[in-house]
C-alpha cells in the first residue's frame, strides 16, 4: 500500500501472514498435505513451486511453535536418532511419551548434540524428568546418566526387536552365501539342510527375506508359502526365525512385567544352547541391556511411533 506519510508499505491482513503470497488457509492446507504426502504431491495438487511449499510450511510452524511451549511439563521423553539424507546424516530427535509431540530435534549423532537438548531444557526442567527411552546407545545414555540421574532409563523395544531382525538377516545371509557358493547341488553343512539344492536355493533364500522379516499376522500368502518352505528346507534359518519371534512376543506382555520377565529368562537361556553365533551374541548383548528392557517392560514405554512422527 502507498500511504502520504510513509511511502510504499505492507499492510497487515487477517487472512494472510506476513511476507506470504497466498491466503492464510491456502498455507494451512499446503502444511497439513505435507504431513500426509509427498511435496511433489502438494506442488502438482496445489500448482506451486517445490519452494513455495518450504515457504508456506516454514511461516505455519513458525506460528504455531509461536504459541506452544513444547518443552512445559516434561516427564516421559523418547531420544532417538533419524537419518534424513543420503551420506549418512542424522538428526536426534526427543518426543514426548505422553502427548505424542515431537519436541526438539537437531543435527547430528554424538553426546555434544544431546546435550544441546538438555542445555535448551533447562535444570530445572530436566530434573523433572522420570523416564528417558532411548536405543541403547551409549553416546545418549552417557548423556542421560550425567545430565538426569534420577530419571529412569528404558531400553526401546523397537530396537531390540530390530537387532534381532540384523541377527536373523545375518544368518539367511550366510545360509544364502553358502547355497550359492554350490550351484551343482548339496554339501552337507551345520547352516544347510542336506537335502537343499543349491541353484534354485540360493534364489528361493533371497525372496524369502521379507517373509522372515515380517510379522506372522502381516504376511501375504505368497510370503506364507515361502515361510513354510524355510521351516522345511532349513530349520537353521527357521529356529533363528523363530528366536526373532520370540523376542517380539515378550514385549507383547508390556504391562505384566512378571511375565514378561519370565519370558525374557526363557529366551535368554534359548539363546545360550541355540548354537546360532549370531543369537548367542545378542543373547549377550540383551543380557547387558537387561534392566532398561525391563524399566521399558514396566512403563510400557516404545520409540516406535517417533520415527513415524518425525518421517511426517
Amino acid at each position: 500500500m502507498r500511504c502520504r506519510a510513509h511511502g510504499v508499505v505492507v499492510a497487515r491482513v487477517p487472512w494472510a501472514r506476513h511476507g506470504a503470497w497466498h491466503t492464510r488457509a491456502f498455507e494451512d492446507t499446503a502444511a497439513w498435505l505435507a504431513c500426509v504426502t509427498s511435496k511433489t504431491t502438494i506442488t502438482q495438487l496445489m500448482r506451486v513451486s517445490w519452494r513455495a511449499v518450504g515457504s508456506m510450511i516454514e511461516r505455519v510452524s513458525a506460528e504455531k511453535q509461536a504459541g506452544t511451549d513444547r518443552m512445559a511439563h516434561l516427564r516421559r521423553i523418547g531420544i532417538d536418532e533419524i537419518s534424513y539424507r543420503k551420506g549418512h546424516k542424522y538428526l536426534v530427535v526427543v518426543v514426548d511419551h505422553d502427548s505424542g509431540l515431537l519436541i526438539w530435534a537437531a543435527p547430528g549423532r554424538e553426546k555434544a548434540t544431546v546435550r544441546k537438548f538438555f542445555d535448551a531444557l533447562g535444570p530445572e526442567r530436566t530434573a523433572e524428568l522420570t523416564h528417558v527411552s532411548a536405543d541403547g546407545a551409549s553416546w545418549i545414555s552417557a548423556v542421560v546418566t550425567e545430565r538426569a540421574p534420577r530419571a529412569e532409563q528404558c531400553t526401546d523395544p523397537f530396537h531390540v526387536v530390530q537387532w534381532a531382525t540384523e541377527a536373523l538377516d545375518e544368518v539367511r545371509r550366510d545360509v544364502w552365501n553358502h547355497a550359492r557358493r554350490q550351484p551343482g547341488g548339496s554339501k552337507p553343512s551345520g547352516r544347510v539342510h542336506k537335502t537343499s539344492r543349491a541353484a534354485g536355493d540360493a534364489r528361493d533364500l533371497k525372496n524369502a527375506r521379507y517373509a522372515l522379516w515380517k510379522n506372522p499376522d502381516n504376511l501375504t500368502d505368497p510370503q506364507a508359502a515361502r515361510l513354510a518352505w524355510v521351516e522345511k528346507t532349513h530349520p537353521y534359518l527357521y529356529r533363528a526365525y523363530l528366536l526373532k519371534e520370540g523376542l517380539r512376543v515378550i514385549f507383547q506382555l508390556k504391562g505384566h512385567p512378571r511375565k514378561a520377565a519370565a519370558a525374557l529368562d526363557r529366551w535368554l537361556a534359548w539363546t545360550a544352547r541355540c548354537r546360532i553365533p549370531e543369537f548367542t551374541e545378542l543373547g549377550r548383548k540383551i543380557r547387558a541391556h537387561r534392566p532398561g528392557i525391563e524399566a521399558s517392560l514396566r512403563n510400557s514405554l516404545s520409540n516406535e511411533w517417533a520415527s513415524y512422527c518425525t518421517s511426517s
